[in-house]
């Protein structure tokens, strides 16, 4: 690989990996450098490459900024029927959640091990934020947290295809979210064992417990599910008794 193509590739895993969104400015040439440890006349070639593939856009004296996100990042073609697949067929959402066991056990697993002290305190704050909105009520806010809080997991394992993922499917694991709340935390108990299950994927991250890690988010996940399928039977019940009394 020549040293151009392989600035190029630092340059857009470091961009990946700071979850830079379109319009950001990035860094000044001196921190990129020491970053990615290359010369300036490198970084400025990466930087000229990205900006002619439309990736970058360069604004004299501003500096560089992210026009574009490659398509890896983001594929709402397929989310959008994906989600309109989770509301409108019970079985899909749960086929959504076991990809999501395999997917963020594997992420938990990593965090636990590369999580840097940023990387925690990201996870604690969206931790604390669903405490904050759900005690306040605003659901809406609480379920972003939610998402957030599994977003920063994946982004403390430090594996680039990793973080793709959950990035690319990001607004598809935001509406699970949001359908799952619906239910879960309409139940204060709920609410309080789902806090736990959140607190303790935390702590298995801070104490550097990759098994812990890896064992509390997929015993989360799974308890989702459980209480949907649940809630679900008792609705279900419901409406047959409904009918029968109209009989």
């Amino acid at each position: 690989m020549k040293v151009s193509d392989q600035a190029v590739q630092q340059l857009r895993i470091l961009i990946a990996q700071s979850n830079m969104q379109i319009g950001d400015r990035l860094p000044a040439e001196r921190k990129l450098c020491e970053q990615l440890g290359i010369s300036r006349s490198s970084l400025r070639e990466a930087i000229q490459h990205l900006v002619s593939t439309g990736m970058l856009v360069s604004k004299a004296g501003s500096g560089s900024f992210l026009q574009q996100l490659p398509d890896s990042w983001s594929n709402h073609q397929i989310v959008e029927p994906l989600s309109n697949l989770i509301d409108q067929d019970p079985a899909y959402r749960f086929d959504v959640q076991e990809a999501r066991s395999i997917l963020e056990g594997g992420t938990a697993w990593y965090a636990a091990q590369r999580a840097t002290p940023e990387d925690l305190v990201n996870i604690r704050q969206y931790y604390e934020q669903i405490s904050y909105y759900q005690s306040i009520g605003d659901d809406t806010q609480a379920s972003m947290a939610d998402a957030k809080f599994h977003l920063a997991i994946a982004e403390a394992s430090h594996n680039l295809v990793l973080i793709q993922m959950m990035r690319s499917l990001f607004d598809l694991l935001k509406f699970n979210v949001v359908l799952g709340r619906r239910k879960v935390y309409t139940d204060a108990h709920r609410f309080d064992q789902l806090r736990d299950q959140h607190f303790q994927v935390m702590d298995a991250i801070e104490r550097r417990d990759p098994d812990a890690a890896r064992n509390a988010v997929c015993g989360h996940i799974e308890f989702v599910v459980q209480q949907v399928r649940l809630i679900d039977e008792e609705e279900a019940r419901r409406q047959r008794a409904s009918r029968l009394n109209r009989i």
